[in-house]
């Protein structure tokens, strides 16, 4: 039985579908990185240029603020899907450009304009800095793809 007082499904919502996406790609490649490169290999924290007390708080405000736009980007993702508004491929390729752009934001501003920190400290960073920023900019350009594609289907070539 269809519930009357929920909105009728109408059209799909591109730039909400394409910014959930974001946020939540964002959230999780945060995650990623916090989980990974803070925890369990130890190679940096999110500020490494104080104590360590401030480190190990710069990386809880990182973990709170990554979790903060997980539950607020599931919320809306939840939302939109109700609303039949949500397109998974704009989702997607959403999910990718905030994966990517956090990546590489991570390894060109805060790595190397703002020197937060460094992805590890005693070896020589050039490697690292190479995957680092190139697997970011894959992300990112995939998700561009995804997005393209998914907006330049025309209605009646099935759902986006």
């Amino acid at each position: 039985m269809a519930d009357r007082s929920l909105p009728g499904a109408r059209t799909v919502d591109v730039r909400s579908s394409t910014l959930v996406g974001v946020l939540i790609g964002i959230a999780i490649m945060a995650a990623v990185d916090e989980i990974v490169f803070h925890q369990l290999l130890a190679w940096h924290h999110f500020y490494d240029r104080s104590t360590p007390s401030v480190a190990l708080l710069s990386d809880g405000l990182l973990h709170a603020a990554e979790v903060i736009a997980l539950v607020g980007g599931f919320f809306w993702f939840a939302d939109l899907r109700r609303r039949r508004a949500l397109s998974a491929r704009l989702a997607w390729g959403g999910f990718l450009l905030g994966a990517g752009g956090f990546q590489l934001f991570d390894g060109l501003v805060d790595h190397k304009v703002l020197r937060l920190h460094q992805i590890r400290y005693g070896v020589h960073l050039v490697p690292y800095d190479v995957v680092w920023n190139v697997a970011g900019a894959v992300l990112l350009l995939a998700g561009a793809a995804v997005v393209w594609w998914a907006r330049s289907r025309r209605p009646d070539d099935g759902p986006r």
